[in-house]
């Protein structure tokens, strides 16, 4: 009884949350590898399912301490820890929502760009820092059942895509729908053959969860949400592009100093440019992205449309499939290609500068990727 005893005191010092924050982030970075990874997913699954199952034990039980200890005599052991774990109940939940949260920011920080597909993401990293804050709120079932909503919601967005090898406006609309069906399930489990709990309490339980559901489908169509399962491992502008066996050369501008550069950041207007990117997909997925290149002569000027040209990737290579395209002779200013999928959103995003230049030949250095 005394072990116990210390290791409540333990769990209650005020310094115990950023100690399991940050150990739980650190875990997750270094556990958690590729999207598609079955064991990956099938924990994320059973964090669902245990947060699910202690949202319907807090809405059914309430977490204050069970006042009859003669009742609890009659009962199992089993249900005998549950009623007494009760207390336990918001902690429990608070653990849950950070290891769900803290992999969904890293799965979607690697599909982020600093576009408006990022907003989705920074919405989760408040998230998962603001959830070491909950446990005094984590009781009210408003909040919780939103909550669930959203990691449900976050966790459907790339698992469908990475189970069917599809990813379209349909499969997102159909993670959505599921998302409204397990949230719909879980209040119907608290308030069923509940005498303390009303309907209409039931009504303004699941009312905020769909209005956030609905919000984030509008998120979708405005292409605020990364397009997770995609992502860009590498990407750049270059002089040539040429494949040597199973990699490809790529030329660039480099001085001795430019240590860590990979790509040219500026450009001579006479010669063919090319942009050459690598494109992370599960290995079940086929889809097409675009190099999507973008032109403004100076930076008064907004960018406008110059070429969109459709690439077919295939999944499951680590470091990402690899594809070019180029352009002859481009005017001088700035430019950029967006890296895009079929629905618009941007997967990475690679800039350089066209300038007027004599007819000195560069210094170029080649990489292999």
């Amino acid at each position: 009884m005394s072990a116990l005893h210390g290791i409540k005191g333990i769990l209650t010092k005020p310094f115990m949350p950023p100690v399991f924050f940050f150990s739980g982030v650190a875990y997750d970075t270094l556990t958690l590898t590729r999207i598609d990874r079955l064991q990956d997913n099938l924990l994320l699954l059973i964090y669902l399912l245990l947060l699910g199952l202690l949202i319907v034990l807090t809405g059914r039980l309430g977490i204050e301490p069970a006042p009859d200890r003669e009742a609890l005599t009659t009962l199992s052991p089993f249900a005998r820890w549950v009623l007494q774990a009760r207390p336990y109940y918001p902690m429990a939940s608070q653990f849950l929502l950070g290891g769900l949260f803290s992999a969904y920011a890293i799965f979607y920080s690697r599909s982020a760009t600093f576009t408006s597909t990022a907003i989705f993401f920074a919405l989760l990293v408040v998230l998962l820092v603001g959830n070491e804050f909950l446990h005094d709120r984590l009781s009210s079932l408003r909040l919780l059942v939103s909550l669930y909503a959203l990691v449900c919601f976050a966790f459907f967005t790339f698992f469908l895509p990475v189970m069917t090898g599809l990813m379209n406006a349909m499969i997102f609309l159909v993670g959505a729908g599921l998302t409204a069906v397990v949230t719909f399930r879980v209040v119907h489990l608290i308030y069923r053959n509940n005498p303390d709990r009303s309907k209409r309490e039931a009504v303004g339980v699941t009312a905020p969860a769909f209005a956030l559901i609905g919000l984030l489908v509008g998120f979708y169509f405005l292409n605020w949400i990364p397009p997770v399962p995609l992502s860009m491992k590498f990407g750049g502008i270059y002089h040539e592009v040429k494949k040597s066996g199973d990699r490809f050369e790529l030329s660039f501008e480099k001085q001795w100093y430019q240590v860590w550069k990979q790509s040219d950041t500026t450009f001579p207007a006479n010669e063919p440019i090319y942009c050459f990117t690598a494109v992370f997909a599960p290995v079940a997925l086929d889809t097409t992205v675009y190099h999507h290149w973008y032109f403004r002569p100076n930076s008064n000027k907004p960018f406008t449309h110059a070429d969109k040209i459709p690439i077919k990737i295939v999944g499951g290579r680590e470091g990402g499939y690899r594809a070019y395209t180029f352009k002859q002779r481009l005017d001088p200013g700035d430019w950029r290609v967006d890296v895009e999928t079929e629905d618009g959103r941007i997967v990475g995003r690679v800039s350089v500068r066209v300038v007027e230049q004599g007819d000195a030949q560069p210094a170029l250095r080649t990489i292999l990727y």
